[in-house]
């Protein structure tokens, strides 16, 4: 009897690992958009992806033929939603902003975000993303316009180059 569990344990974690070796590097890149992060710099993604991967392994074995990708992406989602208002910084002008909100989508709001990455990145379709973030399909449409527009129609503000120790000659 131990036996078996501990065989079922072992293959189990043999199959999330393959999972997560094929999956993880999307998953953290979708979750690095969402935080709005640099690629090198994304600690809040990282953590983001690792909570929703975590739930998922605690429900791998009740997964019964769903997508496991489909899973974490629904889950990471989620949790990005319920924790977004901790991702937005709205920018004052005159003040810099934090250097890890200078990602690719840091101009857009925690909903746009959430929006544009499902939709485009993603590709997951309309009516499922409205389901998902809880809103009409017409809505997130809208959204979805309006978040397009911007990154076409706003130029990306670089970060602020660092500044030179005092004493050292450049």
């Amino acid at each position: 009897m131990r036996e078996r569990y501990f065989s079922q344990h072992r293959r189990r974690t043999r199959e999330f690992e393959s999972y997560v070796a094929g999956a993880g590097g999307r998953l953290l890149h979708a979750a690095t958009l969402l935080t709005a992060e640099l690629p090198d710099d994304n600690p809040r993604a990282r953590r983001l992806l690792t909570a929703a991967l975590a739930e998922t392994y605690a429900r791998w074995d009740r997964l019964r033929g769903e997508d496991p990708y489909d899973r974490t992406r629904q889950e990471l989602a989620a949790r990005f939603a319920r924790g977004a208002w901790r991702y937005h910084r709205p920018a004052i002008p005159g003040l810099p902003r934090p250097h890890a909100d200078h990602g690719l989508l840091a101009r857009l709001t925690p909903q746009e975000r959430l929006i544009l990455v499902l939709r485009l990145h993603e590709g997951v379709a309309e009516e499922q993303t409205a389901a998902l973030v809880g809103l009409p399909a017409d809505r997130v449409r809208a959204i979805c316009t309006r978040a397009i527009a911007t990154m076409r129609s706003t130029p990306p503000t670089p970060p602020a180059p660092a500044a030179p120790a005092p004493g050292v000659a450049t």
